[in-house]
């Protein structure tokens, strides 16, 4: 027996139609580092949304399910494009501007992109690409830049707004399969190649439904979210389809991404949300510290990407900011987990959730595998490596253009799981503490030690900026900790005094020997810390380590 319901695709176009015509007064604000910020409405970024369909169809000829690159900051442009090109049946893919040179050329050869949207101030990073990316036939340049960086290349320049000027403000939309492809990302390729992760209607529509829920994000079109996490990140963590369902404006940093721009963004346009990684509310912390600025609008913070230190989450509190911790990854659209205490406790109650990951939603089914294949159970002790299923977890990883999707043994389980490559424990009621990736354990003496832990309890020190914490081959022990600092300025610490700290918060046979005082800790492309980075330079003696 079926239902009597009806069959309405679930796709990115029905957010667009809805987004500019129920809240046609929201607004997409983007930063341009002057006095005043650009600002459009949901209705006019809709309707040029629209001409930018009839301009890729019928200027540059994208037809199908062809790709359609952008090269872009977060700005009201590329919120246009994020709705056109899969709205028309293309297939948004953004790249990632902070990748090398090497992987952004294998990326783009690899989804076989016909054309990109680009920043203008984004030239000089893509100019010197176009000779390796045979397929891009057309480039459409967005913004001031210097153009006669393209003078050499064989590819089709176009000028966004004069391409879009006097287009059409409708579209004969087509009413396409919700399982089809609408956007792809790239993993950062920090192991080998970078993977394709595709998208469908279905499950960015699901997506963006539950990052509206309360126990997620809890948008309203009452407030303004501060859209920092890279649009290139996985969509945005999926702010700007999530946005257009519920009406809430967008604050769009653009280029501008520094501590002290944000810092004015808060003040002038006061947003009540915000979403990013660690290292972003660490360089916003100590502008504020230095250079006070008010932020009491902000009422909460979505943080992910990396492990939230705790510390962090009390200097926030003193200045009546909340952050929220997420857990999720390219492979889960991103939303994963949100860690929302129960309801009913005190704020002492509430510490021991907050500072987990958080709880699975309704549409993300998680279990923990022990070394040896088991299913553990949800006791709150019992550790394995996290896998994951659901509507908007990736099933394989794109195979390239005439390619088979393919699903590595070591991403994915017989049965359908995502393996996640992340090691932690649930609680009974569904809270998942991550204490390490796999990856990143050290596993010392047959015992396993959590880097994590050890950053956190690190940056907990006053004097401690950043911390980071890899394996390194002992001889006795197989592994132990290694621990990099970042001291503040003016710092006085010294290595005693920061193992003596540890000492009573960390077990004492898994308290680091070894330490290297660093000027930053190097970061990958989406502002986690890059271990690998920090594993060569102690292989290749680049730390000066000092052992205790």
């Amino acid at each position: 027996m079926l239902s009597t319901m009806q069959d309405v695709p679930l796709t990115v176009t029905r957010i667009l139609q809805h987004g500019m015509t129920i809240h046609g007064k929201s607004q997409i604000t983007t930063w341009t580092g002057e006095a005043e910020p650009q600002r459009r409405s949901f209705a006019e970024a809709g309707r040029r949304a629209t001409q930018l369909a009839n301009a890729l169809r019928d200027e540059l000829g994208i037809n199908g399910d062809e790709r359609v690159a952008t090269l872009m900051w977060n700005n009201a442009e590329h919120v246009e494009a994020y709705f056109a090109i899969p709205s028309m049946g293309a297939v948004l893919h953004t790249l990632n501007l902070r990748l090398p040179a090497e992987q952004l050329v294998w990326i783009v050869n690899h989804a076989a992109d016909r054309a990109v949207i680009v920043n203008g101030s984004l030239l000089p990073l893509l100019a010197p690409l176009l000779p390796h990316l045979p397929t891009i036939e057309h480039i459409v340049v967005s913004g001031p830049g210097d153009r006669s960086l393209l003078a050499d290349t064989e590819a089709q320049v176009h000028e966004y707004e004069e391409l879009i000027a006097g287009r059409p403000t409708t579209y004969d939309w087509p009413e396409l399969d919700e399982r089809a492809a609408a956007a792809m990302c790239y993993t950062s390729g920090t192991t080998g190649d970078p993977k394709g992760v595709v998208y469908s209607h279905r499950s960015i529509y699901l997506h963006s439904m539950q990052v509206n829920m309360a126990e997620s994000m809890g948008l309203t079109d009452k407030d303004t979210t501060l859209v920092v996490v890279p649009q290139f990140h996985v969509n945005a963590w999926g702010l700007p389809h999530a946005t257009f369902m519920t009406g809430i404006n967008m604050l769009m940093p653009d280029r501008f991404l520094q501590p002290a721009p944000l810092a004015e963004m808060i003040e002038r346009e006061k947003p009540q949300h915000a979403a990013a990684v660690p290292t972003i509310w660490q360089g916003l912390l100590a502008e504020v510290t230095a250079n006070p600025r008010d932020l009491s609008s902000m009422t909460q913070v979505t943080i992910g990407g990396a492990a939230c230190p705790p510390s962090l989450m009390e200097a926030y509190d003193k200045l009546g900011v909340r952050l929220c911790q997420a857990w999720g990854m390219t492979e889960t659209s991103p939303l994963g987990t949100m860690a929302h205490p129960p309801a009913g406790l005190t704020a002492e109650e509430e510490w021991p959730y907050r500072i987990t990951q958080g709880r699975f939603p309704a549409g993300v089914e998680g279990r923990l595998v022990g070394p040896g294949g088991d299913i553990l159970p949800w006791d709150g002790e019992s550790a394995g490596e996290l896998e994951v299923r659901g509507a908007w977890i990736a099933g394989a990883y794109y195979g390239g253009a005439g390619g088979e999707d393919f699903r590595p043994e070591d991403k994915f389980s017989e049965d359908g799981w995502l393996k996640t490559g992340d090691v932690g424990v649930i609680s009974s009621d569904g809270f998942l503490t991550l204490t390490d990736r796999a990856k990143d354990v050290i596993k010392s003496g047959g015992e396993w030690i959590s880097s994590v832990e050890l950053e956190n309890a690190l940056m907990a020190h006053p004097e401690v900026a950043e911390a980071a914490v890899v394996a390194v081959p002992d001889d006795k022990w197989g592994e132990r900790p290694l621990a990099t600092v970042v001291l503040k300025e003016g710092s006085t610490a010294d290595y005693e005094s920061l193992k003596t700290f540890l000492a009573g918060k960390i077990a004492k046979w898994q308290l680091p020997e070894r330490w290297a005082v660093v000027p930053a800790v190097p970061k990958t492309s989406v502002g986690k810390f890059d271990k690998k980075v920090i594993r060569r330079q102690f292989a290749d003696g680049e730390l000066d380590v000092t052992e205790l």
